[in-house]
């Protein structure tokens, strides 16, 4: 496996790989409605507040990270579904982590569903991860201390 900064040509392979998830999946259409576009995320990873990441396997791009800098927030962390338990996710989230501490943000948050069948939760505990609440849409909140 071998990780890459992504640039603004990446931006049709993001959402290729968010739109392939089976947990968690939201169409184009869906992401759009929440004013996540091409053109949106194309400024997000042009703009330098993002740390972008993304994982390759035989050169082919099986995940992505991304962590807001401003706001200490990891944004995103997508693995293609065939791809899971060969390590992507906890590569692209170390990455992703170690770009915000790079940054000087001493604690980062991120946001995931809780419903039962979605593995995340446990994937962000495994990872040192806390609760820390819910958001008023339901999401669980988790942080992380980034430096000590």
């Amino acid at each position: 496996m071998m990780l890459r900064d992504a640039s603004v040509d990446d931006v049709e392979t993001l959402f290729d790989i968010r739109c392939s998830v089976t947990e968690n999946h939201q169409s184009r259409d869906e992401l759009a409605g929440l004013g996540i576009t091409v053109e949106s995320v194309g400024e997000m990873v042009a703009s330098g507040d993002y740390v972008t990441t993304i994982a390759e396997i035989g050169g082919q791009p099986v995940g992505f990270s991304m962590a807001q800098i401003s706001e200490g927030y990891v944004f995103a962390c997508f693995v293609r579904p065939g791809c899971h338990g060969q390590g992507v996710g906890g590569a692209l989230m170390a990455a992703a982590e170690e770009g915000l501490r790079r940054a000087g943000v001493k604690e980062a948050w991120l946001s995931t569903g809780e419903e039962e069948r979605f593995r995340a939760p446990g994937f962000y505990r495994h990872l040192g991860w806390v609760d820390s609440g819910h958001l008023e849409d339901g999401q669980i909140r988790f942080t992380k201390r980034l430096s000590w």
